[in-house]
């Protein structure tokens, strides 16, 4: 059997209560060993020397003068020859045990100590000089502070209020967390949950956040993989179709044959750059100025480029390699449709990063920008009619810069052509 709970909500009961329970044992402890004795003690002080007192006028045979001031401090007494009580007295217990103390302290004589809980009341046997017994008879709260009483009331209130007030909360984020299971669950098996929305703390809620925004990467992934499937079917199926075709009918044309094989051979290599976008790579502190600028050299020599970056660029760890994949797909696709000039800029802040990439040639139409970010598009009709391609270019460079966090928007540039803006997390 297993005694602690496995459970979150049960955990979180225990580690709320159990805490608690001991801080007010703990209390408790000093209340009884310190303030609950003194003030006992006080008590039974008090009077054991009001009894003390009254004796001595008993002693003296002023009975009249013990009776009064008996009476005025709310004491009975009576003095008999014989008294019939128990064998067995209550002197060594607890609740009178001070009292007996302060008794023997006081008077040279023995006294015997009954205790009436039902009616809370106690009796006090003295033997006088004269061989007769003196019974005190007052109420058990004179010794007792019922204040002790209240006090472990209040303790266990305090338990039970705090109990009270803390289970609503542990339901709704146990609830929430439930929540968040049963949605992983439909996850990971494929479904959607529908209704689904982040709720509970904020922690609660970035997780459920982060879980969201992972099935929708896996979901990206899975629609990528598939488009991929699909044109790399569509693509190689019609020269491998011309191919077999013109070897069948001896009609084959080495020169149209090397043309396939080349175009079959491109399409190979976009779809094997954008697998291995997905290969992983150890982080490095990474500086992109440097990067960005060796990347617009080498992609175009040709045009003019244009940089606008800080005096201290922002250091941040990366993957180097990943970054340069897709701001290579990037400034070669601005230099592929580029007029003249290439312009490159980086703006920064304490929490991210911006990289904008512009040039001067003919862009893209705004209802197209959404389709130019998915794999294997290609829109050369809105940036050229001689260019090829696979149609994988922005796609690798979007999946690269989402993989480390960030975001790629394609906009329209003030120098007339297009406009893309990578922000980063730093």
């Amino acid at each position: 059997m297993k005694i602690i709970p496995q459970g979150f909500f049960g955990r979180t009961i225990l580690l709320i209560l159990v805490p608690l329970v001991v801080a007010q044992v703990i209390v408790a402890n000093a209340f009884f060993g310190n303030h609950w004795r003194r003030v006992h003690a006080t008590m039974a002080h008090s009077l054991s020397g009001e009894i003390g007192t009254i004796m001595k006028f008993i002693d003296d045979g002023d009975i009249k003068t013990a009776e009064t001031m008996a009476t005025d401090l709310g004491i009975g007494i009576s003095i008999n020859d014989r008294v019939d009580r128990p064998k067995k007295n209550d002197n060594l217990s607890k609740a009178v045990g001070l009292l007996d103390s302060e008794l023997s302290r006081q008077m040279a004589r023995p006294a015997n100590i009954y205790v009436d809980r039902s009616n809370r009341q106690i009796s006090i046997d003295i033997p006088t000089n004269k061989n007769q017994i003196v019974t005190f008879d007052t109420t058990l709260y004179r010794i007792y502070s019922t204040s002790t009483e209240m006090f472990i009331v209040w303790l266990i209130g305090a338990i039970l209020i705090v109990s009270l007030l803390v289970l609503p909360f542990l339901i709704m984020h146990n609830r929430s967390i439930r929540r968040i299971a049963h949605a992983a669950n439909r996850f990971g098996r494929g479904l959607d949950a529908p209704g689904f929305t982040p709720t509970g703390s904020r922690e609660i809620r970035e997780a459920a956040t982060a879980m969201i925004n992972m099935k929708e990467r896996i979901d990206r992934y899975n629609r990528t993989r598939t488009d991929m499937l699909n044109a790399v079917s569509h693509d190689l199926k019609s020269p491998l179709t011309r191919m077999r075709l013109a070897i069948e009918t001896d009609s084959a044309d080495k020169n149209a044959l090397i043309t396939d094989i080349d175009r079959m051979t491109t399409m190979i290599n976009g779809y094997l750059a954008f697998a291995r976008g997905e290969i992983p790579e150890i982080e490095q502190s990474t500086e992109l100025p440097p990067m960005l600028i060796r990347i617009a050299r080498d992609a175009a020599p040709d045009k003019k480029i244009i940089t606008n970056f800080p005096d201290t660029p922002a250091q941040f760890y990366a993957r180097p390699m990943a970054l340069a994949r897709a701001f290579g797909n990037i400034i070669e696709n601005a230099a592929r449709y580029a007029k003249s000039t290439i312009k490159i800029s980086e703006f920064d802040t304490p929490t991210e990063t911006t990289i904008i990439i512009e040039d001067d040639g003919p862009g893209i139409p705004d209802n197209k920008k959404s389709d130019a970010l998915r794999p294997f598009v290609r829109l050369d009709d809105s940036r050229g009619s001689d260019t090829g391609g696979t149609g994988l270019g922005l796609s690798i460079a979007k999946t690269a810069i989402e993989n480390h966090g960030g975001m790629l928007f394609l906009e329209n540039s003030d120098m007339g052509g297009l406009r893309v803006r990578v922000v980063l997390p730093i």
